[in-house]
């Protein structure tokens, strides 16, 4: 019958209404638009404010920027494979080489820029007016992308020399077909 009392609403922090629920997997402190995870030991029954003002200050501490790069904020966390870094929208893997607690600023740039160059060799050829390119793929294959359509090529289609139709074409064969409304059948 607890569980009916939930979302308990704990008061207002920083003009956000901060409220302590359960969810699919654990209980949480929802603080604007943030979701903070309790640890274990704690409940969503028995949370304070003062208890969720400390976690949402952590939180707020961890999500903040580090670094600043090309006028966009580098933030840091851990995924399932890993530390990383996010910079523009582009997650970086930080490998083991770097002190991921203590990236300093050369370190940052050093692992944006690595990235930049991969993603610039990864493209093969592009024709950005038709919004089509042709990347480089695992085990010596390509792609052609258009979109959210992806043509997967063999290793032995040679897209150095490959034209704009040729590419074009195998989109075309690969893009889902368009419903057409089947016509009412006619009563006799």
């Amino acid at each position: 019958m607890n569980l009916f009392k939930l979302p308990r609403k704990l008061g207002v922090y920083e003009g956000e209404e901060v409220e302590a629920n359960v969810g699919r997997f654990e209980s949480y402190v929802r603080f604007g638009k943030t979701f903070i995870s309790l640890p274990k030991d704690e409940s969503a029954m028995e949370v304070e404010m003062e208890r969720a003002i400390e976690l949402i200050k952590e939180k707020q501490k961890a999500d903040a920027p580090i670094a600043n790069y090309e006028g966009e904020d580098v933030t840091k966390g851990v995924g399932r494979f890993g530390p990383y870094i996010k910079w523009n929208g582009v997650f970086i893997n930080v490998n083991k080489k770097y002190d991921f607690d203590n990236l300093s600023n050369e370190d940052i740039i050093e692992l944006i820029e690595d990235k930049k160059q991969k993603e610039r060799e990864k493209v093969v050829q592009n024709w950005p007016d038709q919004g089509i390119r042709i990347e480089k793929a695992r085990w010596g294959r390509h792609n052609i992308i258009k979109g959210k359509v992806k043509v997967e090529l063999a290793k032995t289609v040679d897209v150095s020399k490959m034209s704009l139709e040729e590419a074009s074409e195998l989109i075309e064969k690969k893009a889902p077909k368009k419903k057409t409304k089947a016509k009412p059948k006619s009563k006799k």
